[in-house]
């Protein structure tokens, strides 16, 4: 499978899926490219939301991509990388349109946090989630805001102290899933039914349940440099570099 994002639109509906080769981890260019294909979607005013999903039925998203962190030694390029994860989660919140999001299976550190910027997420009951950044040597910091908003900052800081996963009923618990079912194929039919009702909704009144939704979150712009920057430094310390060596090696001898 190759790195790629595609859109479709399906009844007023923008579909948008991701895919890459390892677990649906995000190199760079598939943030850049999600980001901004979230924001041309919800620029459409035939669009009333817009659905994000990943391609395959295990991983959703394994957060950054292992590969790209370990190629980054300059400040400036590691920057841009933290902060393509930003952009992903700022266009999420700032499209316009409701977002819709589907998790089928476990999904960690930026994954959880695109699981988190959703209005509305749907998961099976394999969608465990965890923010696993503390294993690599950095921090949860891009999409802490967005987690706590949904969790509060206890239990935000419980996931990144301990990195262990939490079920898809406990991330039900805690606002972060809307909807568990026992597998992919009872997700989809509740989604597809999900889809439909939405797409006879009133489109200003969706946009308003947005906007609504949302008050109170303008201070994520002012966190977001120094976030980025927190996670773009320490994943440049030799330490990172060689956990998250250790990190793949150990994948690939299972």
């Amino acid at each position: 499978m190759n790195e790629f994002v595609v859109s479709e639109q399906k009844n007023n509906i923008a579909e948008i899926t991701f895919g890459t080769p390892k677990s649906n981890s995000l190199p760079g260019a598939i943030l850049e490219k999600l980001a901004q294909t979230i924001l041309d979607e919800g620029a459409k005013d035939e669009i009333k939301a817009i659905l994000i999903k990943s391609e395959g039925e295990k991983a959703f998203c394994a957060g950054a991509s292992f590969d790209e962190l370990l190629e980054i030694e300059e400040l400036e390029k590691s920057t841009k990388f933290f902060g393509g994860f930003a952009k992903v989660l700022n266009a999420m919140r700032n499209c316009g349109k409701i977002v819709v999001v589907r998790v089928q299976g476990k999904t960690t550190g930026g994954g959880v946090g695109i699981a988190c910027g959703a209005d509305y997420c749907f998961a099976t009951k394999d969608s465990a989630l965890a923010l696993t950044e503390i294993n690599l040597g950095i921090g949860p910091f891009v999409i802490g805001p967005y987690v706590e908003r949904k969790i509060g900052k206890s239990q935000f800081s419980a996931m990144a102290i301990d990195a262990d996963f939490r079920s898809a009923e406990w991330a039900e618990q805690h606002n972060i899933y809307h909807s568990v079912s026992e597998n992919i194929e009872e997700m989809d039919v509740k989604l597809e039914k999900f889809l439909q009702t939405l797409a006879s909704r009133s489109n200003d009144a969706l946009a308003l349940i947005k906007k609504v939704s949302w008050e109170g979150t303008d201070h994520f712009n002012e966190l977001m440099p120094a976030r980025i920057h927190m996670s773009a430094s320490l994943i440049l310390e030799d330490s990172a570099k060689k956990n998250i060596q250790a990190i793949k090696e150990r994948l690939r001898a299972k």
